[in-house]
């Protein structure tokens, strides 16, 4: 399929590069015999002009959820084959600092010290969390959970407004190209007035293997610009460029800090480091994301940081879904980095497997939520494998405690100066319901759940 050039951002990023995959599919299909592709069409309203340097967020004036998309997703006979023999890509730029971070008061531009400053006088923040938003099928079911998070800032209490959504990967299928960020990005959340940041997930870098785009090409040049520009991939909407410093970072605003990793292109598992020791190590990736990791959780305990610490990621290092599996080498590269820091996350928040689920599990006497929230728009949703009654005792450390395999929707997270609070609420409550369908609250001192 002819794709829109994007030009490569050219500040050093943590992008890997494509290496050469065998692939047996031959050229990709291209679009339906008969049409013509089309670039995004311009927005239907003109955005307000920018500053320079400074990011802009929704549109100024709601319109009306799209019913069709202007690109269709014509790969999915080359996903078929490539996702299937897809390899780990090659390690992030070695120039990236050993930990990346972002904060929120850079994300928005010369107001960040006055929204920082509000949210600490207010006592507590609030923001949005989910993955697997884009859809393959048309913009519907996405736009259902994009339009139910938007509700949320209609609040009375300024202090209830989100302000930021922190995406869990898979931004866009099957490829990460730059032809389909207008659908499945832009377009949904047009309204939606608040920043975007977030992780890959494997399809935002997995790329077809006769393309010449580079991995994360596109999601590089839409999430990790050098300063908050109109991406060309915007169709003239409103929204400019997130400016996050690497595909993997730290997030800082008040009262928490996410630490967000990149788990590969793999369908499954989850990989973020050559896995050496074990019986069959990766020869493309190294120990760079384990040592951020390792370091940013040191620099917590030095800096005496009492937030909420969360750990993201696309890949979830359990699920009881039906089409993935979990990443047990994964999350032991996890638990290395917190044992050698001498810091646990207070919850770690995944995607990938298309549906919402909860478990809790105990570490050192330690009680840490573990959120599969892949559930933001992509279509189908994927089924449990088996119908359980929760609480379910998976074993002595782990616990299934909720899941929702039947409806879309996200993660609206409270944290404050004691507590960590994560809800679950589906799109099909609507936006009068503000009672989430699942809740848990952690005392941040103690690691306690209720």
């Amino acid at each position: 399929m002819p794709k829109k050039t994007v030009t490569p951002p050219t500040k050093k990023h943590a992008g890997p590069i494509e290496p050469e995959r065998r692939h047996k599919g031959g050229k990709h299909p291209g679009p339906p015999k008969g049409t013509t592709p089309t670039q995004p069409p311009p927005a239907p309203t003109q955005p307000p002009p920018v500053t320079a340097g400074q990011p802009v967020f929704g549109q100024p004036r709601p319109s009306p959820d799209p019913t069709s998309f202007s690109q269709p997703v014509t790969d999915q006979n080359e996903a078929e084959v490539d996702l299937l023999e897809a390899l780990p890509e090659s390690g992030p730029d070695p120039t990236v600092l050993v930990e990346p971070v972002l904060t929120l008061a850079q994300v928005y531009g010369a107001a960040g010290p006055a929204k920082e400053s509000s949210i600490t006088a207010a006592g507590q923040i609030v923001f949005h969390s989910v993955g697997d938003t884009g859809s393959v099928t048309g913009p519907q079911t996405q736009s259902l959970v994009a339009d139910k998070m938007v509700t949320d800032f209609s609040e009375t209490n300024s202090a209830d407004i989100p302000s930021f959504f922190y995406h869990l990967g898979d931004v866009v299928y099957y490829f990460g190209e730059a032809t389909y960020y207008y659908d499945q990005f832009y377009e949904p959340y047009r309204d939606y007035p608040a920043p975007i940041l977030g992780i890959p997930g494997n399809h935002d870098g997995v790329v077809y293997s006769s393309d010449t785009a580079q991995t994360l090409e596109a999601f590089i040049a839409n999430f990790c610009a050098s300063a908050p520009i109109q991406s060309p991939d915007a169709g003239g909407l409103a929204r400019t460029t997130m400016i996050q410093p690497a595909v993997y970072f730290t997030f800082e605003a008040p009262f928490v800090r996410i630490l967000g990793l990149y788990s590969n292109v793999l369908e499954d598992p989850g990989v973020i480091s050559a896995q050496t020791g074990t019986a069959s190590p990766n020869t493309i990736l190294d120990s760079r994301q384990v040592d951020f990791l390792t370091a940013a959780l040191k620099r917590i305990k030095t800096e005496h940081f009492t937030g909420a610490v969360i750990i993201a990621m696309h890949h979830p290092p359990f699920t009881g879904g039906t089409e993935h599996g979990g990443s047990p080498l994964m999350l032991a590269d996890i638990d290395s980095a917190c044992t050698a820091a001498g810091v646990w996350p207070h919850a770690v928040f995944s995607g990938h497997a298309h549906n919402y689920q909860r478990y809790t599990r105990t570490v050192n006497n330690l009680q840490i939520p573990y959120i599969v929230a892949g559930c933001g728009g992509h279509n189908p949703l994927s089924a449990m494998r088996t119908t359980l009654r929760t609480p379910y005792p998976i074993d002595s450390t782990l616990t299934l405690n909720s899941y929702d395999a039947t409806d879309y929707g996200y993660l609206r997270v409270v944290v404050n100066a004691t507590t960590l609070t994560i809800e679950y609420h589906p799109q099909s409550d609507g936006g009068t319901t503000k009672t989430p369908n699942d809740t848990v609250t952690v005392e941040l001192a103690t690691y306690t759940v209720s």
